[in-house]
């Protein structure tokens, strides 16, 4: 029953509210004293979030797998033109 009723809540804008507002409340709680001791702690877990961001969404824009595919599939094609039409070094 337990399962239903994360289903259900998943439906309702409130649940999101709700557990938006306890990580807000519980980040702030856990930052608002380090930063008034001016702590580089703070900064430290920005930069590795934010590392963290843009590595992630670098591999899933360029890198992933689909991407990779694609990339080896047109480098075949290419391979199999210059095979059938020959490669000039002027273009």
């Amino acid at each position: 029953m337990a399962v239903g009723n994360l289903l259900i809540n998943l439906t309702k804008p409130t649940f999101y509210r709700t557990t938006a507002q306890g990580v807000f409340t519980s980040l702030g709680n856990y930052y608002k004293p380090m930063i008034r001791s001016s702590s580089v702690t703070p900064l430290w877990h920005m930069m590795i979030f934010t590392s963290v961001v843009m590595y992630s969404s670098s591999y899933i824009a360029l890198k992933g797998g689909p991407v990779q595919a694609k990339r080896a599939e047109q480098k075949l094609a290419l391979a199999e033109y210059y095979e059938k039409h020959g490669h000039s070094d002027h273009h």
